[in-house]
């Protein structure tokens, strides 16, 4: 053991931030970092309160040295799990998911090896069900705060008075388009697929997402974006196999094709739509005037997570306000936490892509549990895909 304060010699600051480090990881108990430091249990107190000491959720369990979390693309800012690694001596491996069928396909198969993940509202009661989801221990996310939270887009994160999920951040589900390429303005789902068939013919992109890419050929015919009704989902399915020929690529991850000039138009999320525009201010984002989908997504951690302890920890950093506004300023989905949006600059919050007038809000729908596991949907978008 390296000489400490026990043996009667101060410690210097450098084996202070050492043994501090130490302690984060796991490798030391909060007993011995009290006695190789030379800090009371009154200091202690003292200097968690001035942001000091680590958390409860970082300090009580061995936090291991790696992790994974399944997401979103373009979802996160990459700063945010180098800033938690260097906190934490803890390594975030990022799984990127184009759908909820796809994260649901992977728990179900089991040892997914996530310790955290990010489910869309819709899915977590039946997550819930079958039982592969974690009810949070919210005694170990103090920076949480309910109380903050705007009920309008957390409340499916609780089921019969028990937390699974807490909210990362709401949206909508609208599209993008290149106005160089297509200057004949767009306002409607109707206008986006016929314009995907002529002006836009072998540019277009819709997404990889049963729930997306039907409910929005749904909207076309002025349906439910929700509808299970065979006789609706037939024409939704005739729509879509009228289209794919034209269509430039089926992938969630469209941004890549959008920046290149390849695509012109696509089926787009709020985050997405905001990083394009702020990058390229020629493509515009726009909610179909018929409706369409409203969201918010949540984290959650899986039942059979390896690293609990590490998901927990991670967890309780995203829910910092002063992380959570980094993450917001990177990512461009609107927060639910009424902490972060007060430190959100006023140009974030006057911004119509993220916080869009309420006559455009009002015919959003959000997603229906029912929807995930249907086999009707599944069906049809298995038979878009092979076609």
């Amino acid at each position: 053991m390296s000489k400490s304060y026990r043996d009667g010699l101060p410690i210097s600051p450098d084996k202070f931030v050492d043994q501090l480090m130490r302690l984060k990881r796991g490798s030391i108990g909060r007993r011995e970092f009290l006695g190789l430091t030379g800090l009371g249990i009154a200091t202690a107190v003292m200097a968690r309160e001035l942001g000091i000491m680590p958390t409860p959720a970082f300090a009580q369990e061995s936090l291991g040295d790696r992790m994974s979390i399944a997401t979103w693309p373009n979802y996160h800012d990459p700063a945010t799990f180098e800033n938690f690694k260097a906190e934490t001596g803890v390594a975030v491996e990022v799984n990127v998911f184009g759908s909820n069928e796809e994260m649901l396909a992977k728990l179900q198969a089991g040892a997914s090896g996530w310790s955290l993940f990010v489910p869309t509202n819709y899915t977590i009661s039946t997550y819930k069900k079958l039982g592969i989801i974690e009810a949070l221990d919210m005694a170990k996310l103090p920076n949480f705060d309910g109380s903050q939270e705007d009920p309008r887009f957390t409340s499916e994160g609780t089921i019969d008075a028990v937390t699974y999920a807490v909210p990362k951040n709401w949206g909508t589900t609208g599209f993008a388009v290149n106005t160089k390429k297509l200057a004949k303005p767009m306002t409607s789902w109707k206008e986006f697929w016929d314009t995907a068939m002529a002006e836009g013919g072998g540019r277009a992109m819709v997404h990889d997402y049963q729930l997306t890419t039907i409910g929005n050929a749904l909207k076309y015919f002025g349906f439910s974006f929700n509808s299970l009704k065979p006789d609706e989902l037939a024409k939704a399915e005739e729509l879509l196999l009228k289209v794919k020929p034209y269509l430039f690529a089926v992938s969630s991850d469209y941004q890549p094709s959008m920046r290149a000039g390849d695509a012109w138009m696509t089926m787009c999320w709020t985050n997405d739509g905001a990083q394009l525009h702020r990058d390229i201010p020629e493509i515009a984002y726009m909610l179909g005037k018929e409706g369409g989908e409203i969201w918010t997504d949540f984290y959650a951690i899986p039942k059979d997570a390896p690293n609990k302890p590490a998901g927990y920890a991670l967890l309780n950093y995203l829910m910092n306000p002063k992380v959570a506004v980094k993450e917001h300023l990177a990512n461009g989905a609107p927060s639910t936490d009424a902490r972060v949006n007060a430190l959100l600059p006023k140009e974030v919050l006057d911004n119509p892509i993220l916080y869009p007038a309420a006559d455009l809000l009002k015919p959003l729908e959000f997603g229906a549990a029912a929807t995930l596991t249907d086999p009707g949907r599944a069906e049809l978008m298995a038979r878009f895909k092979s076609a």
